[in-house]
């Protein structure tokens, strides 16, 4: 199959089956494990990378030091082969999350890279094919590789892509990837970080029948740029991440925008939505947690498995709200909605949105927020918190009958709120051992002013998992010492972390009596010892802060060279 981007009219849709830190839901053999129930509902499945990190702990992958060796942080190679093999006779292919702008040496060491040996050919990176301007320079070596052809990255070696090497060494590893491991496709990593026109280069040689790149970026027209920029004697090469349609459903939901979902993105062009990769959160977004969509993530995905374009639901979703994902999914497959279908009709207003959209089978009529559209003709196909959603009468939805609900969030009973208490939540990892806790605003911190903050209380255990609190002790300290202050205000934000830096949740919006889940995801907000109380929509002002790569917020604007978060985007410095 010739690599042409992404398939015309593709009516599939997508798994992302990793968020961060996600070690023991994502081992190749748990994946396997739910094989049947998810090849029900998915067509492919966007997996971390496999190659080997050269790490003695976890770790997500995203420094791979080897190409052609797969034992990782969720398995062996064997069961990595046998999870793809499974899934493959299932008709479900399993997308690699690829990783070829920058890759770690042996054992720390700079500018030492292993050799590999492939179909009898050796495999080997040097110093000349590391961009000259590589950070590695600045400390005590010599990397002489032409100039980098995108953006530096500041963790790890970035490669020449204009090096004949480097090609062959990718060329070689994406071989390995298809026709070895069994791969259906790709996710590029950081595309911004080399030129788009390897890309096409890999692609071409490749073949992937699928290729989707991460152009981190809210301007349509970067991401479009792109696009174009992969093509091959004037045909696009890979499809893109929809970021434009992320932020724009971030503002529609937290903040009432209705209208910016009738902004430019891929989804919304008729010559780009084929190659639109739509998704509500993904790894990222959901550890940054910049913009929480908290009880709209069923209203949010209802719109993108209603949207043209390929969706992309996030395992942290799945999770939490299966039921109502599978029959969004098997309400969307019945209409014979695909990549490129078309919008019939699309409005906003202070109440909401309205969505209607063309199917090979029929139609669907998606009601946002409290909008209302006339639905002669139509069926209730399913509601929800925000969001109601009608297919035509000729649509067979029988398939629901049955499907079930999902259970109803309840925080345990023995969490309780006193009278004029400020506290916190949190359902613990398995990987967490330690828990502390660390919350501030912009005048003071609540949790003794040194990293990592105060020590949390186990409460109990709530279906397998321990939860503990966090209460403040009515000390505050001034930014970033230990000098104790007259408080001023509440917490504004909060991380849980195990003891330090090595595991942490994101820079999470403090709500007093908030329960935060495993993900750092808001799930619901104890009232004051007596209830719970409904958990609110809301937007975390603070899109001036900066955020290192492990989702820790930083002071101000940081003044080392490297690459950062700042106002939803990787930025670098």
């Amino acid at each position: 199959m010739v690599a042409q981007g992404w398939p015309s009219q593709y009516d599939g849709v997508m798994l992302q089956g990793f968020y961060w830190d996600s070690y023991a839901d994502t081992k190749w053999t748990n994946l396997e494990s739910q094989a049947d129930e998810m090849a029900e509902f998915f067509n492919l499945i966007w997996v971390p990378n496999s190659a080997y990190a050269n790490a003695t702990s976890n770790n997500m992958g995203y420094h791979p030091v080897y190409w052609f060796n797969h034992k990782s942080a969720f398995g062996t190679e064997d069961q990595l082969r046998s999870m793809i093999a499974t899934f493959k006779a299932k008709d479900v292919g399993i997308i690699e999350d690829v990783v070829i702008n920058h890759r770690a040496s042996v054992n720390s060491n700079w500018l030492n890279f292993p050799a590999e040996t492939y179909k009898g050919v050796e495999y080997q990176l040097t110093a000349a094919d590391i961009c000259k301007d590589d950070e590695s320079k600045d400390n005590g070596y010599n990397p002489t590789g032409a100039r980098d052809t995108g953006e530096p990255w500041g963790g790890a070696r970035d490669l020449d892509h204009t090096s004949e090497n480097v090609q062959k060494n990718v060329m070689a590893y994406e071989d390995f990837l298809l026709n070895d491991l069994g791969y259906v496709g790709f996710r590029y990593d950081f595309v911004k970080g080399f030129a788009a026109k390897y890309v096409g280069l890999y692609n071409t040689t490749a073949r992937p029948q699928f290729s989707v790149g991460e152009c981190w970026d809210g301007s349509k027209s970067v991401v479009t740029n792109w696009i174009n920029g992969t093509k091959v004697d004037g045909v696009i090469q890979s499809a893109a991440f929809d970021f434009p349609l992320k932020y724009y459903i971030n503002d529609a939901f937290t903040q009432g925008k209705w209208s910016r979902l009738n902004s430019a993105c891929l989804a919304n062009d008729n010559n780009y939505k084929r190659y639109a990769v739509t998704f509500v959160d993904n790894h990222d977004s959901g550890r940054f947690g910049e913009s929480p969509l908290y009880d709209n993530i069923e209203a949010a995905n209802a719109f993108i498995l209603t949207m043209p374009g390929t969706p992309c639901v996030w395992l942290g979703h799945w999770k939490s709200y299966k039921a109502t994902i599978k029959k969004l999914i098997t309400i969307r497959k019945a209409a014979g909605i695909h990549n490129e279908s078309n919008i019939l009709a699309k409005s906003s207003s202070a109440e909401g949105y309205v969505l209607n959209v063309e199917g090979t089978k029929g139609n669907l009529l998606l009601l946002l927020g409290t909008a209302t559209a006339p639905t002669d003709g139509y069926q209730l196909a399913l509601e929800g918190k925000n969001f109601k959603l009608y297919a035509s009468g000729n649509i067979d939805l029988s398939a629901l009958d049955g499907m079930g609900e999902d259970p109803v969030f309840t925080v345990p009973p023995f969490c309780k709120v006193g009278d004029g208490e400020i506290c916190a939540f949190f359902e613990v990892p398995t990987t967490y051992s330690n828990i502390k806790c660390w919350a501030w605003n912009d005048h003071c911190n609540f949790t003794t002013g040194k990293w990592p903050g105060s020590t949390c209380s186990l409460l109990g255990i709530h279906k397998g998992n321990r939860v503990y609190k966090w209460s403040w002790n009515g000390k505050a300290y001034k930014p970033n010492t230990v000098t104790e202050m007259t408080p001023e205000g509440t917490p504004a934000m909060i991380i849980f972390n195990n003891g330090g830096n090595d595991k942490q949740t994101a820079n999470l919006t403090f709500v007093n009596g908030g329960y935060y889940a495993e993900q750092g995801t808001l799930r619901a907000i104890v009232g004051s010892a007596t209830g719970i109380g409904n958990v609110t929509t809301m937007l975390i002002k603070d899109n001036g802060a900066w955020y290192d790569l492990h989702g820790r917020r930083l002071p101000g604007e940081p003044t080392k060279k490297g690459v950062y978060i700042h106002q939803g985007k990787k930025v670098l410095k």
